[in-house]
């Protein structure tokens, strides 16, 4: 029998997690729950900790060309229908997958669904809720409010609309997202928290935040013809503040930051938007409204 829902989980070097996140998995109590891991060749403990659950699930260690390909390895693997993708630092809660599979059971015709999320520690302590938002595709050209390992699809999707663009390190999740988005799928907003979503200082997004906001300006730029306003102040905070060193005092700093910005929207837009100014406003507003410090895009890529 067709399993009624496959769990991918990428890693590799994350052994320090990834018996937390396995054990999220399988502590599920879906009985055909066909669970793989991707590991990239992990060096550390990461191979051990597999061996010890291969009776449940499935594994390869190997090589890769990164977190892109791995999950598409993994979906490859897989047959069910319906598709998590979890990284190998982050976690579900429990009656994650119950809550999400009742739904596309009720609701045939939905191609995406996704929940609220935390970010949590190394400690599995909540930082913070995930900004998440109801279902908009002109919001979402705006700000990623969908926490990747809170999102499900159908298999039906990735035949439709192909896999995760291998090109990608950073920001292979939101341009998925949004190619679902510009493809109409139907998705729905489950106001339930399903995952929790791991930050500390040497993941792979908060490691590289430079690097992180120019492949988002640089794929928003591809995928939909123009970077709007709040990706580039975000590119922008990023370039200013990165490591903040040298410290800079604001009456210089915030020049520093316009400048980033404009030269950033001539670069990627090749043009300035008359609506710049007020896509920083915006960005204040969110930040007021949701605390987010103002150099981080709402996404994490583990």
């Amino acid at each position: 029998m067709q399993p009624a829902i496959s769990v991918v989980t990428p890693s590799f070097n994350q052994g320090e997690f990834l018996e937390r996140t396995i054990r999220s998995v399988l502590d599920q109590q879906i009985p055909d729950l066909e669970y793989v891991v991707m590991d990239g060749g992990s060096t550390d403990q990461s191979v051990a900790v597999l061996r010890r659950f291969e009776s449940r699930l499935h594994w390869v260690s190997e090589k890769d060309r990164g977190q892109a390909h791995a999950v598409n390895k993994g979906l490859a693997a897989t047959r069910g229908d319906i598709i998590g993708w979890l990284n190998s630092d982050d976690i579900y809660y429990p009656g994650a997958v119950r809550a999400v599979l009742d739904v596309f059971q009720q609701c045939p015709d939905v191609d995406l669904v996704y929940g609220n999320a935390h970010h949590i520690d190394v400690n599995d302590q909540i930082l913070e809720v995930y900004p998440t938002e109801p279902w908009n595709p002109q919001r979402l050209t705006e700000r990623c409010y969908l926490c990747q390992p809170a999102v499900f699809f159908r298999r039906r999707t990735v035949e439709q609309h192909g896999l995760l663009n291998e090109k990608l390190q950073y920001c292979m999740d939101y341009e998925f997202w949004l190619r679902l988005a510009q493809a109409d799928v139907r998705a729905v907003h489950l106001p339930v928290f399903l995952a929790g979503s791991r930050l500390y200082a040497t993941n792979k997004t908060l490691g590289a935040r430079v690097a992180v906001h120019r492949e988002f300006v640089a794929m928003l730029s591809e995928r939909l013809g123009q970077v709007p306003g709040r990706w580039l102040w975000n590119y922008a905070f990023a370039v200013t503040r990165a490591d903040r060193a040298p410290k800079l005092l604001l009456p210089f700093w915030l020049p520093a930051l316009i400048w980033t910005a404009v030269a950033a929207s001539s670069r990627w837009n090749r043009s300035v938007s008359p609506r710049l100014a007020a896509d920083l406003a915006g960005k204040i507003t969110d930040r007021l409204v949701t605390r987010q410090p103002l150099d981080r895009s709402a996404t994490h890529v583990g």
